[in-house]
């Protein structure tokens, strides 16, 4: 009796530091300030709509579902249209990613220390550096909910409404991006056509397939009296599938180092686990767990192709690995993560695996204190290292780091821009033009989006308006050309158009040859920017 309340209090201490670990790293943000992330401004206007009550597919269009903006618009409710509340609304994020993972380890007993170990791995790669919510991670984050909720019934509580609400999510995660959502589908059916193969009984699979699709039917219906069939990218014209067969295999087979070779280590460990063909089927709480796995690692080999940018979209891949690797290897070696002293030694070496999350965080307090020599104090010979060896050439555009300030408006409230786009923002704010006229009719095609609550002005709505301008992705030529007729027309008080040359019509090339010959350009400023794909926010009135 005594073994089992010491061993029950060893669970309790590690659910503690489970939870305390996902809370506090989850946190973090909310006590710093930022600079302006580059694409951000379509996560403020998908919230803004939303919150302002505009209603998908009818006020605005986009390629997508808007589950991922649902969260950050009721942020907008709660504490307002600011910037700074889309952080808080990731924290939130965060914090059910990772109880969700936590709870999908639970599901599969994985063992306590083997947990804890996972669960840091899971917050510090995938969590932690993640302070704004974008589309591609918020996709995997109702992924892990809806696996959490499923493995509640596959592997201890067989009650239909997990699996209903599985089914909920999965829907979510499709309605957030297709391409993750659709491999959500596919994992969590694998899963429990699997179960329903180990009872001898269809009737988890019929529930799950058939939610899913009633759910789907319910929340996809009402929009198809508007636009949805024209927006919603499912391959066909205008739109372009994003799989493609040629890059999964050339991805697959000349990179992804790190999925090839936890499948290798996964497959050793799963032919030495298993003596005969038949313990694969018989063995449900190690094979759901190896199916659960080895489909994450599957999903992310088609994300690096289908999802490519930010290149790191698909890291959660890494915790799942661990977490089976470990278990297996424990088992085998008969490691025993309940010692501190082994526990602490496997965080250090856990920490230092991925010391680059938190390291350029460290390094600029170091570089202060020890600054890599670029010259010499006490000779006038040229100092060649690494850190001099190139001469860089910056663009013309480009503003260091330690001139971004803060701007002083209140929806940009604890984010920092570049210098010149901060005077440029405080030019158009006192231009007579914005001053006088309370009815302005503006097209603002830049990412200072959160401009519509400062400057105000009313957005434009209806089923031909795009969420975002990227052409080719989230408006096409139809669209250029309405715009194109409207600034023919003169429609717009003020145009705000952002000219980014190193990118593919982020902003459409052939907008802004129309302004350039029909309206009057009288400012241009640095777009809040870093990195290679420098841009300018050009101003635009009607001619006088």
């Amino acid at each position: 009796m005594d073994e089992l309340m010491v061993e029950r209090k060893k669970k309790q201490r590690f659910s503690i530091w489970e939870i305390a670990i996902i809370i506090l790293l989850a946190v973090v943000p909310l006590f710093m300030t930022f600079p302006f992330r580059v694409n951000i401004f379509l996560s403020w206007e998908g919230a803004y709509r939303l919150s302002e009550g505009q209603i998908p597919y009818k006020d605005f269009g986009m390629p997508m579902g808007f589950m991922y903006w649902v969260i950050p618009a009721v942020f907008f409710k709660l504490f307002g249209v600011q910037m700074i509340s889309l952080i808080k609304a990731q924290v939130f994020i965060n914090i059910l990613s990772g109880f969700a993972f936590r709870s999908i380890l639970k599901s599969c007993q994985v063992q306590p220390g083997v947990r804890l170990l996972s669960v840091i791995l899971y917050c510090i790669s995938f969590s932690f550096f993640n302070f704004w919510p974008w589309y591609n991670h918020t996709v995997i984050v109702y992924e892990m909910i809806a696996l959490a909720f499923l493995l509640k019934y596959i592997m201890s509580q067989p009650k239909w409404w997990w699996i209903v609400l599985s089914s909920l999510f999965t829907f979510f995660s499709f309605f957030t991006k297709q391409d993750g959502g659709g491999l959500t589908f596919f994992l969590c059916l694998v899963l429990v056509a699997y179960h329903c193969y180990f009872e001898r009984n269809l009737k988890a699979l019929l529930m799950y397939v058939g939610s899913v699709i009633l759910i789907g039917s319910l929340i996809i219906l009402p929009f198809t009296n508007y636009n949805f069939g024209y927006w919603f990218n499912y391959g066909q014209l205008p739109h372009t599938a994003r799989v493609s067969l040629s890059d999964l295999v050339n991805d697959f087979f000349a990179g992804s180092q790190w999925i090839k070779f936890y499948l290798f280590l996964i497959l050793l460990l799963a032919v030495a686990y298993y003596k005969k063909a038949q313990d694969f089927l018989t063995d449900k709480k190690n094979t759901i767990f190896l199916l659960l796995t080895i489909g994450i690692l599957v999903e992310a080999a088609v994300l690096q192709v289908t999802s490519y940018t930010p290149p790191d979209n698909n890291i959660f891949y890494h915790s799942f690995a661990f977490s089976f690797i470990l278990s297996f290897l424990s088992h085998y070696l008969q490691l025993n993560f309940y010692k501190p002293k082994f526990l602490l030694i496997a965080c250090f070496g856990l920490l230092l695996w991925w010391s680059g999350v938190f390291w350029n965080y460290t390094n600029r307090f170091l570089q202060r204190l020890l600054p890599a020599e670029t010259s010499s104090k006490n000779s006038t010979e040229n100092i060649v290292n690494r850190h001099t060896y190139l001469i860089h050439k910056p663009d013309s555009l480009y503003v260091p780091d330690k001139e971004w300030i803060h701007t002083g408006l209140q929806t940009f409230n604890r984010i920092y821009m570049p210098s010149g786009t901060v005077d440029g923002i405080q030019r158009l704010m006192k231009n007579s033009l914005v001053r006088s006229n309370k009815n302005l009719r503006v097209l603002n095609m830049s990412e200072l989006t959160p401009l519509a609550a400062e400057l105000p002005y009313k957005l434009e709505t209806g089923p031909e308006i795009p969420l975002w301008y990227h052409l080719g992705v989230s408006m096409f030529n139809k669209e250029a050309n309405m715009y194109e007729q409207k600034i023919k027309n003169f429609h717009y008080d003020l145009v705000l158009f952002e000219y980014v040359p190193s990118l593919n019509n982020f902003y459409p090339f052939r907008v802004r040859d129309t302004l350039l010959k029909t309206y009057t350009k009288i400012d241009a400023f640095p777009a809040p920017r870093r990195g290679e794909t420098q841009g300018i926010i050009e101003v635009f009135i009607k001619p006088q």
